[in-house]
């Protein structure tokens, strides 16, 4: 089985990635010092302008009413990164803008985080030049549309309707370009990748990542998206669909069976709301198990998350590439004591088959807006890992931060630390229950 997949990927990289690629043209900032390359975790995907439309009143058809309408930096990859930059890990962003108003604005809001854009490319039509940092790797284009999106909210925060253009994305994220920063990526401790990337530079990224043991963690973004999961299923360490788009991605690897997911309307309270959707959700989580996903991070809205593993290895294999941090270190101190009965090796233990699922509660929370939420959780997973923390813990944490997100009207609040979260990231883990 493994001479097939190398076989396989040898055959993708033939097609995707040329076998000498030219090196890149490098100009260091001559005010910057030399960039040292220290493993960094890696963040290929969009950066959006979000326009964020929330009337004051009830909307009506066919015409306008009064309202709040806001200028926002979102992008799934771009969220990730700037929530894991808040929480102490510094990722390199791989990314493309327009070179206008929108493109403009997430630049410069980028730069007020206090994250680095001296890796922007700039590409005029003809020319190319090529500014070298350890942080950043972003394309900017001429005459190309930033990605937009631009959605509309009820009274409550949730989202009514959308329109979301990112073709420049799919156009420039191209494998060429990926392949500039393979020795960002293979030195990484782990590559997340959203879906907005077309399929070639999805499969070209778990290429180079496949070839120097590094983790792949996969966000389907959407439905639709996320079935582009399907030629690179059995590279995917971890992904985090919400529960249609595990079925979604289910069915699109599944050759004769196919799953379904009916959301049931009335429950008569959280524990009848979890064992329902593990009963409808399970066996799409054991199949994608199956073909090769080590770890399922399926997340509920307010019923909480679904961990779904089948190994016992931790797919965090080299520990060598993550240091704590002053977050993880304050988190691990936090934390202590949550972990006796409630790891995976104690799960595993018990377990005949091997598969273990767990389900970690939600906090109660006062919603402003639930848009960035999912990315939250994510980018405070992958800190959390990065700091050296294992899966439980770390969900924990991201489930503690995407509380803290739907609690702010940003996509990315700027209060999350160590001491905000921690508190609720104990509360969850130590409320984590096993479900099989």
């Amino acid at each position: 089985m493994a001479e097939a997949a190398d076989r396989r990927m040898e055959a993708l990289r033939r097609h995707l990635l040329p076998d000498t690629a030219p090196p890149p043209v490098l100009h260091p900032n001559p005010s910057s010092s030399p960039a040292v390359l220290e493993p960094s975790p890696v963040i290929i995907g969009g950066m959006v302008l979000d326009i964020h439309a929330k009337p004051s009143v009830p909307p009506q058809p066919c015409t306008t009413v009064p309202g709040m309408v806001k200028y926002i930096s979102g992008g799934v990859a771009r969220n990730i990164a700037e929530c894991m930059s808040k929480l102490g890990t510094g990722p390199f962003m791989i990314s493309v803008v327009g070179n206008d108003m929108a493109g403009v604005f997430l630049l410069k809001r980028w730069r007020s985080f206090g994250l680095c854009t001296e890796a922007v490319l700039h590409c005029p039509r003809k020319k190319k030049n090529l500014l070298d940092n350890n942080y950043i790797g972003i394309l900017q284009v001429n005459d190309v549309a930033t990605p937009v999106v631009s959605n509309v909210f009820d009274g409550n925060g949730e989202l009514i309707a959308g329109v979301a253009s990112v073709g420049a994305v799919e156009k420039f994220l191209t494998p060429s370009w990926i392949y500039r920063f393979r020795h960002q990526i293979s030195n990484a401790p782990l590559l997340m990748l959203d879906a907005n990337l077309p399929s070639e530079s999805l499969e070209a990224a778990c290429l180079l990542a496949y070839e120097s043991g590094v983790p792949v963690i996969f966000e389907p973004v959407s439905v639709v998206k996320g079935q582009r999961i399907t030629p690179i299923a059995e590279y995917i360490s971890c992904t985090t669909p919400n529960e249609i788009e595990l079925v979604a991605m289910a069915n699109a690897l599944s050759r004769s069976v196919k799953y379904n997911f009916h959301k049931k309307e009335q429950c008569k309270d959280k524990t009848e709301a979890v064992e329902y959707l593990f009963e409808m959700l399970s066996p799409a989580m054991f199949f994608l198990l199956e073909k090769g996903i080590k770890v399922l991070i399926v997340t509920l809205g307010s019923n909480g998350v679904f961990i779904c593993c089948k190994q016992r290895s931790n797919f965090m294999k080299n520990q060598r590439k993550c240091k704590q941090t002053p977050f993880s270190t304050q988190i691990l101190e936090k934390l202590d004591g949550c972990f006796s009965s409630n790891t995976p090796d104690n799960f595993y233990r018990e377990s005949s088959s091997g598969t273990c699922v767990f389900h970690l509660p939600a906090m109660s929370a006062s919603v402003i807006s639930l848009v960035g939420a999912g990315d939250c959780l994510l980018g405070g997973v992958l800190s959390a890992l990065c700091g050296g923390l294992d899966i439980m813990p770390s969900v924990a944490v991201g489930v503690a931060v995407a509380k803290a997100s739907v609690e702010s009207e940003a996509n990315i609040p700027d209060n999350i630390s160590a001491a905000s979260v921690a508190d609720d990231a104990r509360r969850i883990l130590l409320s984590a229950k096993r479900l099989w």
